[in-house]
């Protein structure tokens, strides 16, 4: 990771914010690439280098890790499957507090199953966590040793899996027929979900005031055949002032509470 921040693959002149300073120095012209200014000047060397497009990168991986496996105890013990705590430590030498902050996170997600030997050797970055980290109430990341425990991880799965299909399919089966999952293919054996649940429930609302008022509802054959006698006793025979109410509902549909 280290190497991966610091590594040297770009074109100083093409870089940002240089490119665009010098298209507005150099009336709307683009720098030219020549041996003279390929690389960096003595300036710009000076103390440590870092290339910050890897930098913010390496951020976003770390915080989109910690979404996947945040509450996931099957995901977590992939991750010690594939030893990335010994990775997370050595990422620890990138002193960036953000940086530091999403890889102190991704640790106590895994302190747990780590074991006392390594939180025993390790009681600086314990105490980091401890500083940096939100807690909650029942944490128990830094006494808790589940390395004996057993789960049934592929059960886990399934159930998330199945989870996901049924919101994908009652959400997005309109847009993409694919998706949509019949009775025969349901997700888990004997699942009658699709059968239990109007799918209508869950269908997005328009919230929207300029939509909702410019569409065409549906009237039925009852009130059209009706119209003229509840227009005559709820609006003609109704004593009401328009032009107040229009003056106190002026600037409505242009209001920020408004949602659209």
């Amino acid at each position: 990771m280290t190497r991966y921040v610091q590594s040297r693959y770009e074109i100083y002149p093409y870089n940002y914010p240089q490119a665009p300073l010098h298209y507005v120095r150099n009336r709307d012209e683009w720098p030219v690439l020549n041996s003279e200014n390929v690389e960096a000047g003595e300036s710009e060397r000076r103390g440590m280098y870092y290339m910050w497009r890897n930098m913010f990168s390496s951020i976003n991986l770390i915080r989109v890790l910690n979404k996947l496996v945040k509450g996931k105890q099957s995901r977590v013990m992939m991750l010690m499957v594939f030893k990335s705590a010994p990775i997370l430590k050595r990422s620890l030498k990138i002193r960036l507090g953000l940086f530091q902050f999403f890889i102190l996170k991704a640790l106590k997600m895994q302190s747990r199953y780590l074991g006392r030997q390594w939180r025993k050797s390790n009681m600086d970055i314990m105490s980091a966590i401890y500083n940096k980290v939100r807690h909650r109430m029942t944490d128990d990341w830094a006494f808790a040793n589940e390395m004996r425990k057993s789960y049934d991880y592929h059960s886990e799965e399934s159930e998330l899996k199945a989870a996901v299909e049924r919101f994908h399919s009652r959400r997005y089966a309109k847009i993409h027929p694919q998706l949509a999952i019949e009775v025969n293919d349901a997700p888990m054996p004997g699942d009658d979900y699709l059968n239990r649940v109007n799918l209508r429930e869950y269908e997005p609302v328009d919230n929207c005031l300029h939509s909702v008022l410019g569409k065409q509802p549906e009237l039925g054959k009852r009130f059209k055949n009706n119209y003229r006698k509840w227009m005559e006793d709820e609006v003609i025979k109704r004593n009401i002032d328009w032009d107040r109410l229009l003056m106190n509902t002026r600037g409505i549909a242009l209001s920020k509470d408004v949602p659209c």
